[in-house]
């Protein structure tokens, strides 16, 4: 086979498919090879938890109805990796953990029902922070490399799928994010990703879906343009998850129309400069080599022909966003049903999983999220809080006249795996949580570039509720004027 996988794009794919340069047996072919030696072997990114024993199968079977039919969906072929947090039929849905090790659902989940509909395959499930949340380390797996340091983490929780795309494991990856889980990965792994307004994409099939609502599914791609095709594959209307109602006749375009190069030209963009990031360090050593790389962002985007207000500043950020609370309530009915789409599911409530033996090897952040327990007060302070800060968002955003505010993607370097296993425990360090704080607002993460540590940095473009076709573009234009990805030298043949 003379086409070369790395770095590759649905269109390269498409385009190779329609030559007779590759046959989608192929490409599945080549990622597993690729899994086998980099993944489990070499420098063992130990991004993967399973691979789709059907995988090949489906390749064969979309290559049968490509020679008698063209393509069949706008995602012919593409092989797709999922956040181990979503159901595919005939791979376990572990979250991370060795209390789910053994769980196959009986249906998939809305997402990959509709990835599958566009003709994607999806190849195999990614590590994630443990029951869905945090750097990703996990008791049935261990820890994810970072593929541009081995002794860093990849983020999290969807730390996987973002390893995964840039270590070329696949085309595209799907992740989840209920605080920074699509966009600190992404960052941290030097891909785009994004997490679209709530009610674009349905959860149903979800750890973490309707009736909470914080937490969405979004795409995860080495290119803005693949991030908008996966996105289109993905929205719409799902009567299992009510909040998805909210979301019908706000996209007017297809998201792979919004990509224009020269998307920044009159944009004005607001600069957020006020550290927000969780457990973050003003003025460190570490926070500073990411502020280098984010000036050099800023000064880009006017170089790009962006009007820059520089800086804003949102009244009472860091006050308000302190006051971020969980609904018990709700969580432990998102569980139940989450359980209840299959006839045996081994546990009917988070309770009855916690009495589970191994619920003492789970990791200590993700056990200590899953026993913690939010007063109804705490609740209710947090909503007063949430609708107040994005009255502030939006009234900025207003007297400025902004299109976007942009902020630093993540305000710390990855952490370093052995602290995050072991005290002091860091997890999630310098991650911007604002977007799902306020929930119904859009926020994409691009490659920013280096630091001088030679790690990944990035930038985050937010808007306006449902103006993800916006910030897609905005962040489409930035990508093409400083195209900062750059695969990982760990899993790159030389």
């Amino acid at each position: 086979m003379s086409f070369n996988i790395l770095e590759t794009s649905i269109a390269d794919v498409h385009a190779a498919y329609q030559s007779g340069e590759l046959t989608c047996r192929q490409l599945v072919e080549s990622y597993l090879d690729r899994i086998e030696k980099y993944d489990k072997h070499g420098p063992a990114i130990n991004a993967i938890i399973s691979i789709n024993p059907t995988a090949l199968k489906e390749a064969d079977r979309l290559d049968a109805a490509f020679k008698s039919g063209g393509l069949v969906g706008p995602l012919h072929g593409i092989p797709i990796i999922m956040k181990d947090q979503g159901d595919a039929v005939g791979m376990p849905t572990t979250l991370g953990s060795l209390l789910f090790k053994d769980y196959y659902p009986d249906r998939d989940a809305f997402v990959v029902d509709k990835l599958k509909q566009a003709g994607a395959i999806i190849l195999g499930k990614a590590t994630l922070g443990e029951l869905g949340g945090g750097d990703t380390h996990g008791s049935l797996f261990g820890s994810t490399k970072n593929p541009y340091d081995l002794e860093r983490t990849a983020g999290g929780s969807s730390g996987g799928s973002g390893a995964s795309v840039s270590a070329n494991f696949c085309t595209v990856a799907v992740g989840q994010e209920g605080f920074a889980s699509i966009r600190r990965p992404s960052t941290w792994n030097c891909v785009a990703g994004m997490r679209p307004t709530m009610g674009l994409v349905s959860r149903s099939g979800v750890y973490g879906g309707w009736p909470s609502i914080n937490g969405s599914l979004g795409p995860m791609a080495r290119s803005v343009t693949d991030l908008a095709k996966l996105l289109d594959a993905m929205t719409g209307y799902d009567p299992d998850d009510p909040v998805t109602a909210r979301g019908v006749g706000r996209i007017k375009e297809p998201f792979s129309d919004c990509l224009d190069k020269n998307g920044l030209r009159g944009a004005r963009i607001g600069v957020l400069r006020e550290s927000m990031g969780y457990d973050a360090e003003p003025g460190s050593e570490d926070f500073n080599k990411i502020a280098e790389v984010f000036d050099k962002a800023i000064a880009d985007l006017k170089a790009a022909g962006a009007e820059i207000v520089d800086p804003v500043i949102i009244p009472e950020l860091n006050t308000l966003l302190a006051k971020r609370a969980g609904n018990v309530t709700d969580e432990e009915e998102s569980f139940k049903i989450f359980m209840g789409r299959s006839k045996n599911p081994p546990y009917r409530s988070r309770q009855e999983a916690m009495r589970n033996p191994d619920f003492e090897k789970v990791t200590k952040r993700s056990r200590d999220r899953w026993m913690r327990a939010p007063t109804d007060e705490a609740n209710y302070e947090y909503l007063k809080a949430r609708d107040q800060l994005l009255t502030h968002l939006l009234t900025i955003m207003a007297d400025h006249r902004l299109d976007a505010i942009v902020h630093k993607a993540v305000e710390h370097q990855p952490t370093l795996i052995r602290d995050g296993v072991n005290p002091p425990y860091v997890d999630q360090k310098g991650a911007p949580h604002l977007n799902t704080f306020l929930i119904y607002v859009p926020s994409v993460v691009v490659p920013a570039g280096f630091t001088r540590d030679k790690l990944p940095a990035g930038i985050t473009f937010l808007g306006r509720p449902y103006d993800d076709g916006k910030m897609i573009r905005l962040a489409y234009a930035y990508e093409q004027a400083t195209r900062h990805r750059k695969p990982p030298p760990s899993v790159t043949p030389l």
